[in-house]
């Protein structure tokens, strides 16, 4: 992607496990330029400040020559303890502002220093904690969207570990993560569920109908239930009221469902005029989280796609970023 004549104002990137990608933004907050690559942290040229370096260099090494002044900031993983310069977690509540008073610095990225953003801790009492990192830049650019969402919205966010996160006043104020994706993966690859799994997919009919017959299981499900109806993967396939490649469908709907029964059950949900949804993410697996969400009477006030950009942007400028390059 690239934007003819609009002048750069900030190099951004967000800099996961297995992926990087960098956008090239002018002074309205524009994408001018995208680009990305494969060299997440998992994947570096070599360990180390060389590793990370060669890989900025290689992403986006002549914008930043062409551009001497240019901010750079990140989100991401890259601000992990496994990245390039940890960004420790900060508590909720927080903003986009919380977030930049926290940022942590790498000196010298390409002769000049790279803001990482850090990601979030929710820690309730005794409960178990919760964090998040990357997430929280995407709810900062979603809620640039649209300001009446900062008041009150609850930010659904799919993906290998999906978050649901409530924002109050333009702050997170609570979260929780579903392995969903995760547990997908491992139950399809990697248990006797995904053997009777067959390799391709099923006509769009019989796929939509198996993904909304998992739905429908998770929605009437009692509580316990689910390593149960999980069994019934094999069953309904051993006895061919499902055929194989819609058995992934199935498995799908059945645990997006349950992490729907248990997001819904949360204190606020029951309202859904005064809590509006926002599927925040991939445009396949948003239009999956939708069709789920439909089963259970509640649609979504809007799927957003990625919002990294204007989050990382919006963070420069809390930083005091923005405005550097001029």
């Amino acid at each position: 992607m690239n934007r003819r004549g609009a002048r750069p104002a900030l190099v951004a990137l967000d800099w996961g496990t297995s992926s990087l990608r960098a956008f090239l933004m002018d002074a309205a907050g524009a994408v001018v330029a995208e680009r990305a690559s494969s060299q997440g942290l998992r994947h570096l040229p070599q360990p180390g400040h060389a590793g990370f370096t060669q890989a900025l260099s290689a992403i986006a090494g002549d914008w930043l020559r062409d551009g001497p002044r240019l901010p750079l900031v990140a989100c991401g993983m890259v601000g992990s303890a496994q990245g390039w310069r940890e960004a420790p977690y900060v508590g909720c509540p927080a903003d986009v502002t919380t977030l930049a008073a926290h940022a942590a610095r790498v000196d010298d990225a390409l002769g000049r220093p790279l803001w990482i953003a850090p990601g979030l801790l929710y820690a309730p009492g005794n409960e178990p904690p919760d964090v998040m990192r990357g997430e929280e830049i995407q709810i900062a650019g979603a809620l640039a969207r649209q300001p009446q969402w900062a008041r009150r919205a609850c930010l659904v966010l799919p993906g290998t570990h999906s978050k649901w996160a409530w924002v109050e006043d333009g702050r997170v104020t609570t979260f929780r993560t579903a392995m969903t994706g995760e547990v997908y993966a491992v139950l399809r690859q990697h248990s006797l569920l995904g053997q009777l799994m067959s390799e391709g997919e099923s006509e769009p009919a019989v796929a939509a109908a198996a993904f909304n017959q998992g739905v429908e299981r998770a929605r009437a499900s009692r509580p316990g239930d689910l390593t149960h109806e999980l069994f019934a993967v094999r069953t309904l396939g051993l006895t061919g009221r499902l055929p194989g490649p819609a058995l992934a469908d199935y498995l799908s709907g059945l645990l997006i469902g349950h992490e729907i029964v248990s997001a819904l059950a949360q204190p606020g949900m029951a309202a859904p005029d005064e809590m509006p949804l926002l599927l925040v993410g991939e445009a396949a697996l948003s239009r999956r989280y939708a069709q789920a969400l439909a089963a259970f009477g509640r649609a979504p006030a809007a799927e957003l796609g990625n919002t990294a950009p204007q989050g990382l942007w919006r963070f420069a400028g809390a930083a005091g970023l923005i405005g550097a390059a001029a």
